[in-house]
């Protein structure tokens, strides 16, 4: 029974993809502009090159946020029914509070919190 449901899903979504891509190619207007092409900044024209480097610090600071928030996400629930699990809740949520921090001890040595 799974199984069907789960063809009848697939084909309904493989479905509606390829049909409002057709849908989209057939009304959809077909002028081409040179300036459509163009990349685009907050209104304002760019001038050279549109591929930049970017330096390794910032995705290095956005992986320790997403750990962080990620952290949050899975603490919340845990605060929420601690009493009812008792003290194997809060030896667990210690152990991955360790294993945090450690990450962030890391991190933190080798640099990847300073701006250079």
């Amino acid at each position: 029974m799974y199984f069907t449901l789960f063809v009848t899903v697939l084909m309904t979504a493989a479905f509606l993809v390829v049909a409002a891509y057709a849908i989209a190619k057939l009304i959809g207007p077909r002028s081409y502009n040179p300036a459509k092409g163009e990349p685009y900044e907050c209104g304002i024209p760019t001038y050279g090159t549109s591929w930049l480097p970017v330096h390794i610090g910032y995705y290095l600071f956005a992986i320790l946020f997403l750990m962080f928030d990620v952290e949050t996400v899975f603490l919340y629930p845990w605060a929420v029914v601690v009493k009812t699990f008792g003290p194997l809740a809060l030896a667990t949520v210690g152990f991955f509070m360790l294993v945090l921090v450690f990450g962030l001890a890391y991190a933190w040595r080798k640099g990847a919190l300073e701006w250079k």
